[in-house]
C-alpha cells in the first residue's frame, strides 16, 4: 500500500508525553501497512516520559526517544482520525477528520504495573482500530 493511501491517524493527549507517544510508537509497529502515524499534544513536555521509555524498550523493544519527540498538533499533517487518549483535551476542529476517545488514566508517576496495563491496553485498542479502518 502506497503511503498516499494509509490513513493519518494522530494520537492526542495533553503534553504528547506519555500515552500519546506509546500509541504513536505502538502503531508504527503493528499497523504502518494501514496508518501514517503521529502523536501530538495540545501543550508539550520537553520530554518522553522515563517510566514510558523504559518499559517499551522492556516490553517491545523499541526506543521511542530514538525516532519520537514531543509536538504540538499543528505541527503535524492533517490527520483522517484523530484518537484522543482519555484526558478531555479540547481538539482543534478538524474537518472531515474522524474522532474517537481511548479513555485511558495517565500512568505517569504510578507503580510499572499501572504503565504494563495502560501500554497493553494500547496495544489491544491499537490492533482493534486497524482492522475497523483497514476493511474500510
Amino acid at each position: 500500500m502506497k503511503s498516499d493511501n494509509k490513513i493519518k491517524v494522530a494520537f492526542v493527549c495533553v503534553h504528547n508525553s506519555c500515552r500519546s507517544q506509546i500509541a504513536e510508537a505502538l502503531a508504527k509497529k503493528f499497523a504502518s501497512d494501514v496508518f501514517d502515524v503521529y502523536s501530538a499534544g495540545t501543550e508539550i513536555k520537553d520530554h518522553i516520559n522515563p517510566d514510558a521509555v523504559r518499559l517499551m524498550k522492556v516490553l517491545h523493544d523499541i526506543d521511542m526517544e530514538e525516532n519520537q519527540y514531543n509536538k504540538l498538533i499543528e505541527d503535524i499533517p492533517t490527520p483522517d482520525v484523530i484518537v484522543t487518549m482519555g484526558c478531555n483535551v479540547t481538539c482543534p476542529h478538524i474537518p472531515g477528520a474522524e474522532t474517537e476517545d481511548w479513555g485511558l488514566e495517565d500512568p505517569s508517576g504510578q507503580a510499572d504495573e499501572i504503565f504494563i496495563d495502560t501500554i497493553k491496553t494500547i496495544e489491544k485498542k491499537v490492533n482493534e482500530l486497524k482492522e475497523r479502518k483497514a476493511t474500510r
